[in-house]
């Protein structure tokens, strides 16, 4: 897919503590980066000759809405297959460690999970449908 055929947006719980609210974000970001390879650009060197690491290449909104919305565009996302889908959990985020996130995954439904947040990556389409009439994240 080319630049203008895809967006990737991210969907944060308006009612996170600004603190978790951006470290929902960045997690989300830090994923994206790893699974999207093309979303990162390479380095840039600047006037003075410093180099500067690649940032992303297209812009990434931030939206806002409850969490049960997070979920309703989460698993609408899940049901397409030509979108990528990073969640953050309400497990994740309070998991100390990345074994006890595996374990407290493994032992909670689907269901039973409360997302804070939810990024999409995909036919541009697609992700206007499901998050187009959400607001900003201010």
């Amino acid at each position: 897919m080319d630049d203008g055929a895809v967006k990737c947006v991210m969907v944060i719980s308006g009612s996170l503590p600004v603190g978790l609210a951006v470290n929902a974000a960045g997690v989300l970001a830090a994923t994206l980066g790893r699974r999207v390879e093309a979303l990162v650009g390479p380095d840039v060197v600047d006037g003075s000759g410093e180099r500067h690491a690649g940032l992303v290449r297209i812009p990434i909104p931030v939206l806002k809405a409850d969490e049960e919305a997070i979920k309703s565009v989460r698993v609408r996302a899940a049901a397409l297959e030509d979108l990528l889908v990073v969640d953050v959990t309400e497990t994740a985020q309070s998991s100390r460690t990345y074994e006890e996130y595996e374990d407290r995954m493994a032992s909670t439904r689907g269901d039973g999970l409360g997302y804070l947040g939810v990024a999409l990556y995909g036919e541009k389409r697609a992700v206007n449908k499901l998050t187009g009439s959400l607001p900003l994240l201010r």
